[in-house]
């Protein structure tokens, strides 16, 4: 076994089972977006302020907002562990990444909740 002081006690199947369910929502809220826009008529401001109104479409876009930064995140974190050996760098990477895809969910979070 592998001892990585900067892999927080994470494991394959636990990763590789949270990819999955990531790329579900992901899937299924581009289903959800697509079947509102075949459904129009007319795509215009005013129905697309609706369709993001509402509660079902804000909590969507969040659950899937956090799905691709933890997707995102975990191939980051794959890729500085296979590649950037030394541990220091690769920590001080990881801290900066973790540091920006938080932003990314808080900045998110705001734009989507209409803070």
């Amino acid at each position: 076994m592998v001892n990585d002081t900067s892999a927080f006690s994470r494991s394959g199947i636990r990763d590789w089972l949270i990819l999955r369910i990531g790329a579900i929502i992901i899937v299924l809220y581009v289903i959800y977006v697509c079947s509102f826009l075949i459904s129009l008529d007319k795509l215009n401001y005013y129905n697309w302020h609706e369709f993001f109104e509402n509660i079902t479409t804000k909590i969507f876009t969040i659950l899937t907002l956090f799905s691709v930064l933890i997707h995102g995140w975990i191939g980051i974190w794959q890729v500085l562990t296979d590649y950037i050996k030394l541990v220091v760098l690769r920590l001080i990477l990881q801290s900066i990444i973790i540091l920006v895809l938080l932003s990314y969910a808080i900045y998110g979070c705001i734009v989507i909740c209409g803070g």
